[in-house]
């Protein structure tokens, strides 16, 4: 999905050299090593698991290049020609992204699904703005797709253009800082000396430690961030600079000595590309073989560019698919995602190869006629000032192109014959009923849900009412704080919502993440039907399930900034004070499961700790004198719900996942052994969901989900009866 390439992959091979701005044809050979490696993984191509190394290639080239042009210039003139040097980035990159962007979109408008294209839409303007990388985090894309909620963008490997533009735009300035200060020192003692290059290998040196570092740690708590940010990142670039910058030292290497470095870089590249794969713990401390590898392989043609595997990457094949690794990289990726949506049907290894080959095609087109006539025209190439008007301009087509495209394409509608509202009821059972009375009501509320899933579970055009419709989605989501009763992941403190009767001698607590703000409305029906006082404590990522969490970084994380530890004592220490005659306990069941790449809590649900904490939990809250029910998990829809109705908008079957693929039925009987040992109640919520086969996403007219977990607000509704008979019985039992 992405390639390092981005904007160095051929930036400057020829413009800027080694640290005398020699053309170094190895450096061009390195980078077909490096687009072949992404290319080849991304085609799924056997033996080439970790080819998404060859962006790390890419990096530290792109350090060594920049920086050896930076320190030339800094060395001849003691500052940089900013216009300069942007505008031979804007002219060299941002046009031939520009089209392939627009290319991108235009085919997303033609092949994709509305609402997924309008995803991608969005990428583009990020990407245009060269800003995708830090978009991809928040919009949690893992980059080998552990989630798989959504199909990855055709956008994503412009993350790496992104990092490196963002790269470009501080590297000068850090280069003229450093400038400015050594000749205010040099001022000071009045002294002649030549320029060193001892401050600026200092600087380097220090910000490859702290961002290696910074990568290092946050690999295993944020691994979204540490892919895909420039802080993580930047040693990798920091690397490829101190290269650049002990030149002369490299090249003191005997012939021998710089072929067994040379070598000994190359095969630690190969051995990443061959066995590292999706399930590597990336980047961390793995980043280290590929990176030095590269170091080694640019330090070793310091010595001797033609000898050694400088000879091997020198050769005329190699440099020639150097020449075109940076189209390349752009192509690769949309050519393989669109391929499948064109044949209409997924590519066996022969016809991804091909699709590959293709897009290298393309690159060659967009060389001859985008990179090479812009890059060299004379015009633009002897005035800084156009080659940055051409590249704003370049980039401002995309975003303009984008805009048109979502004002042009609105989210669908179903279109579907209407369908029937469902409308249940549970009245509630009078106050000292037998324990049959009250399991008879469970039972009844749960039959009128169950009747209407199995009768919507073949449901194919989605119906014109549709509530809330395709295009109204993202107000759910915007509901969600519930006026800041539900606290988001980095918000300290509860603050009191309470709901209903506020005298009423029957308070519930509803407790826990997301997944127990998301029945904020049934219980609000509930509150007002059986005038009870219902207080709602949820905090995102947080579950009230005290789970002991063995990583340090993520035990710092959680202190420092989640303060999940401090919210559930907080919210412990009120129910020891309000004496609640019944907390409701409900949270996701994903945690560690990959559901969320951008962040790993450092525990799993349904684990041992996990339901040991669940078992103390209850005990607990059992200890305050309150009844304890524990809603069981709601079955994972597997996919982003509306972008997926929006795909098959007469077919809504196609996004209702079997019932074994939804729920984790050991897990929830796990969980209900162990709350009924603590004391408390369990109740397994996937007949409210699911038939025997499958767990439809449209139940009567009412959507149950708005993205890939948490349901509607109207289905919460719906469901208050069945919740009511649960509680009334839990609060009638010991």
């Amino acid at each position: 999905m992405r390639l390092a390439d981005s904007v160095s992959p051929t930036d400057g091979v020829r413009d800027q050299g080694p640290a005398d701005g020699g053309f170094r044809p190895d450096i061009e050979g390195l980078r077909a090593v490096a687009v072949v490696a992404v290319v080849l993984f991304h085609a799924e191509a056997p033996g080439f698991g970790g080819g998404f190394v060859g962006v790390d290639v890419f990096f530290v080239i792109s350090g060594f290049l920049i920086t050896g042009l930076l320190w030339r210039e800094v060395k001849a003139s003691n500052t940089v020609n900013l216009s300069r040097f942007y505008g031979a980035r804007a002219r060299r990159l941002l046009p031939a992204a520009a089209a392939v962007g627009v290319v991108i979109m235009i085919c997303s408008a033609v092949l994709l699904p509305l609402g997924q294209a309008r995803i991608v839409f969005t990428d583009g303007i990020a990407s245009a703005l060269y800003v995708s990388n830090y978009w991809f985090i928040l919009q949690d894309a893992s980059y080998f797709n552990v989630a798989r909620h959504l199909p990855p963008s055709p956008f994503q490997h412009y993350w790496s253009l992104g990092l490196e533009e963002q790269f470009y735009l501080v590297w000068p300035m850090l280069i003229i800082a450093t400038a400015w200060i050594v000749r205010r020192a040099r001022q000071r003692r009045k002294s002649d000396d030549p320029v060193s290059r001892r401050p600026y290998i200092f600087i380097l040196a220090l910000i490859a430690t702290g961002s290696f570092a910074l990568s290092f740690l946050a690999t295993d708590v944020v691994p979204a961030m540490a892919f895909y940010s420039l802080p993580t990142r930047a040693w990798q670039l920091a690397v490829g600079g101190l290269v650049a910058l002990t030149a002369g030292h490299w090249r003191r290497l005997i012939p021998p000595a710089a072929a067994v470095a040379g070598f000994a870089g190359l095969g630690m590249i190969l051995l990443a590309c061959t066995q590292f794969h999706a399930a590597t713990t990336y980047p961390g401390s793995a980043a280290l073989l590929p990176t030095i590898g590269t170091a080694l392989v640019i330090g070793a043609g310091c010595a001797a560019p033609t000898q050694g595997c400088g000879r091997l990457l020198g050769l005329s094949p190699m440099r020639a698919v150097g020449r075109i690794s940076y189209s390349w990289y752009l192509w690769h990726w949309p050519v393989l995602i669109f391929a499948p949506l064109i044949f209409g049907h997924p590519l066996g290894l022969t016809a991804r190869l091909a699709a590959a080959f293709l897009s290298g095609g393309l690159a060659i087109l967009t060389l001859r006629f985008i990179e090479n006539p812009v890059r060299f025209a004379a015009p633009i190439r002897n005035s800084p000032w156009r080659s940055l008007v051409l590249g704003v301009a370049a980039s401002a087509a995309v975003v303009c192109v984008a805009i048109a495209l979502l004002v042009k394409l609105p989210i669908p509608v179903g279109r579907g014959i209407d369908a029937v509202p469902m409308n249940f009821s549970s009245p509630a059972v009078p106050t000292n009923s037998p324990a049959e009375t009250y399991d008879m009501a469970v039972r009844q509320a749960f039959a009128q849900v169950q009747a209407a899933v199995a009768e919507s579970a073949d449901i194919k055009a989605v119906p014109s009412n549709l509530t809330p419709a395709l295009d109204r989605i993202e107000d759910e989501r915007a509901k969600y704080s519930f006026n800041g009763c539900a606290r988001t992941l980095f918000e300290a403190g509860q603050p009191e919502c309470a709901i209903g009767d506020t005298n009423s001698s029957t308070t519930v607590a509803v407790i826990g993440d997301s997944h127990a703000a998301m029945f904020f409305p049934a219980f609000q029906e509930l509150a007002s039907q059986r005038n009870w006082r219902v207080e709602t404590m949820a905090k995102a990522g947080c579950p009230s399930v005290d789970v002991p969490i063995n990583n340090r970084i993520s035990r710092l994380l959680e202190h420092h900034f989640q303060h999940c530890q401090q919210w559930r004592t907080e919210i412990l220490d009120r129910l020891q004070t309000q004496r609640p005659q019944l907390v409701v306990v409900s949270v996701w069941r994903q945690y560690g499961a990959g559901a969320a790449s951008n962040w790993q809590p450092g525990f799993k649900a349904y684990d041992s700790a996990w339901l040991n904490s669940l078992t103390q939990l209850v005990r607990q809250l059992r200890d305050t004198g309150a009844k304890v029910l524990v809603l069981g998990p709601t079955p994972d829809p597997r996919s982003v719900v509306g972008v997926c109705l929006s795909g098959h908008i007469d077919d809504a079957t196609a996004c209702s996942p079997p019932r074994s693929a939804a729920v984790n039925q050991a897990g929830i009987d796990a969980e209900a052994a162990v709350t009924t040992a603590a004391g408390g109640h369990y109740a397994d919520l996937t007949d409210l969901f699911c038939t025997a086969d499958r767990c439809p996403v449209i139940v009567g007219n009412t959507l149950v989900y708005f993205d890939w977990s948490h349901l509607t607000l109207q289905y919460s509704r719906l469901l208050a009866p069945a919740i009511g008979a649960l509680a009334d019985r839990a609060l009638a039992r010991d």
